[in-house]
């Protein structure tokens, strides 16, 4: 029996189906979208850069729109959700917390993010700190002493802030509110009071097996090397897991063009129906962040989507291709191109410093109305008054150069 065949602007369309980015809702966000949201990707990568709005909060309102962003924390604070390192540092569902309970209780394996002789050595502070919580509840890094400039001139993380990380990778405290986008940990027994190791640990191998299922479903469609990439799993069982699933018809095999044989979730058949018909379209245009599942697999993204990606915040500037913090811009199912931008809170001033688009991108009326569009709402989002432009492909936004008003939310 032959194998379905899809043009590769289909795979395109299917895996922003099953991220949540092929058309624009057509209702308001709830709070109970952050949850859902976060569910539907699995993951929520966090990242502290605050050039405009932090990758979490923006990696959601790609999906939902004009939301508020006080509802992410709020959504951490009511229990909803938890933090962890699974792709890097991350939100994810509360619910499965059982999925990686099994890398807290090895921190020893999780490399840099854990330093077990600095635990060692600081035992006896680290058991305090830990009393301190018991009996004073939730602490942030910041609750304790300031650092001390070192011999080199850097100011030191002061070793409460290192404590913490420690019991954080370790399992013994996770992280239940944000303030100020700093964290605030208590005891992990506090939060977690039903759950017992001896009772309810899954091994890795059953993890990492619900792991695999989620990268699946979260991704839609997939190459089998894509899939230990979305929780960084070393060496997963992927053949055995790809065997089982085929038999059980929750993964069915595709042809794509240029790419060969893919796997589609079962649950996007829906869509796969209509792919075939040629009725599967997209139309949301979006400012996406560096750190969205779309496109933080940069070997993937450029498999998929030809869109060659690489941050360069930590690159010097003058070897910087883009800029400092450059935003991807998906139009219609295609990543179309990139801007370099700043938010002034002060001025209320959304400053698109450079907007480059991809090779072979042709200007037209429905690519300008989708990318002005998409950063008069990313703007609007922001509390942005106004738009200004720096470098620009000749041609595009001709008629308001110099940039736009912001228009109060409709």
């Amino acid at each position: 029996m032959s194998l379905p065949q899809l043009s590769l602007t289909d795979a395109r369309h299917l895996h922003l189906a099953a991220q949540g980015l092929l058309k624009k809702s057509r209702r308001r966000p709830q709070p109970s979208d952050i949850l859902a949201t976060i569910s539907r990707m699995s993951l929520l990568q966090i990242d502290t850069i605050n050039i405009v709005a932090r990758s979490p909060y923006l990696v959601l309102f790609s999906r939902l729109g004009n939301y508020p962003p006080q509802w992410l924390d709020d959504a951490l604070l009511r229990g909803e959700l938890m933090e962890y390192w699974a792709h890097e540092a991350c939100f994810l569902p509360r619910s499965d917390f059982t999925l990686i309970r099994h890398r807290m209780l090895s921190p020893e394996k999780m490399g840099w993010k854990y330093k077990a002789a600095w635990m060692k050595e600081h035992a006896h502070e680290i058991d305090q700190l830990m009393k301190h919580i018991h009996h004073n509840g939730p602490v942030r890094s910041a609750d304790f002493e300031h650092p001390r400039k070192g011999a080199n001139g850097w100011w030191e993380w002061k070793p409460h802030k290192r404590h913490l990380e420690g019991l954080f990778t370790a399992g013994k405290v996770m992280v239940v509110e944000r303030r100020n986008f700093q964290r605030v940990y208590d005891l992990t027994q506090r939060v977690m009071p039903h759950w017992d190791d001896q009772r309810d640990l899954l091994s890795q191998a059953q993890a990492e097996t619900a792991m695999l299922d989620n990268s699946a479903r979260s991704l839609g469609i997939f190459r089998e090397q894509w899939l230990a990439d979305y929780y960084r799993l070393k060496r997963p069982a992927l053949n055995a897991w790809r065997d089982t699933r085929a038999e059980q018809q929750q993964i069915i095999p595709v042809e794509v063009e240029t790419l060969g044989t893919l796997w589609l979730h079962a649950e996007l058949q829906p869509f796969l129906e209509q792919a075939m018909a040629g009725q599967l379209t997209a139309t949301r245009s979006a400012v996406l962040s560096p750190f969205d599942p779309v496109v933080w697999d940069r070997k993937r993204a450029e498999q998929l989507f030809d869109f060659t990606y690489r941050l360069e915040c930590y690159t010097p500037a003058p070897k910087r291709q883009y800029g400092y913090f450059v935003l991807p811009l998906l139009h219609r199912g295609a990543l179309v191109g990139r801007m370099d931008a700043k938010m002034h809170r002060k001025t209320g001033v959304l400053e698109v410093i450079a907007l480059y688009l991809q090779e072979g991108i042709k200007l037209g009326a429905t690519l300008q109305k989708g990318l002005f569009q998409a950063i008069s709402d990313f703007a609007r989002w922001q509390q942005a008054r106004r738009v200004t432009l720096g470098v620009c492909p000749q041609g595009l936004f001709s008629d308001c150069r110099q940039g736009w008003e912001i228009d109060a939310d409709i």
